[in-house]
């Protein structure tokens, strides 16, 4: 026979129907509210990363304390020493991952350590000047100087001596990626001396 359906059915249906649609709601709200967790846990662990590596290339760099050269008796240069430090805020930096570019009146050469393996145009040296801890090539503290030797005299490959007045640029760069950029330029007049401050 025939149902009678109430009004009483009816609003049971639809608190039904509403009921589902509400939790489909919520579970799409919890799937969008986990990824969007994971988006921005990924994003700010990048962030970081980043973060982390552009202050060790902007803080992880050397800094110049003083450059002086060698007076031959013919009054050229034929070797410069550049003595270095930790820049302010600086971690340890190992001299032997040093690169160095090399910018004179000859050309541009690429140095590196003589204790590295990799093979470039040319070498420089190290000398500690003041060493708190004794490492041999590692600056850890801020007291400690160390000299970048360059000896111009030797090898064919090698920067060539410098004359008065010739300019030069030194580029070192760290392992961290950080740069440090010296500029000199020769005296017009060497004189008799043995040595001058570039």
């Amino acid at each position: 026979m025939f149902e009678f359906v109430t009004d009483e059915d009816e609003r049971g249906q639809v608190g039904i129907g509403t009921l589902i649609v509400f939790i489909a709601m919520v579970l799409v709200a919890a799937i969008a509210a986990g990824v969007l967790i994971n988006t921005a846990g990924f994003l700010q662990s990048k962030a970081q990363e980043t973060g982390t590596q552009s202050s060790k290339q902007v803080s992880n760099r050397l800094q110049e304390v003083a450059t002086v050269g060698n007076v031959t008796p013919a009054g050229q240069i034929d070797e410069v020493n550049v003595t270095v430090t930790q820049a302010p805020g600086a971690g340890e930096i190992d001299l032997e991952n040093v690169t160095v570019t090399w910018i004179g009146p000859d050309g541009t050469f690429l140095l590196n350590h003589e204790n590295a393996s990799q093979s470039v145009d040319d070498s420089f040296g190290t000398s500690q000047i003041k060493n708190v801890d004794g490492s041999s090539t590692v600056l850890d503290d801020p007291d400690d100087r160390f000299s970048l030797d360059f000896d111009l005299s030797t090898g064919s490959g090698d920067p060539e001596l410098l004359d008065e007045g010739d300019e030069v640029t030194i580029k070192i760069n760290t392992r961290a990626g950080s740069t440090t950029t010296i500029r000199f330029t020769v005296p017009e007049s060497l004189g008799q001396q043995q040595g001058v401050e570039l």
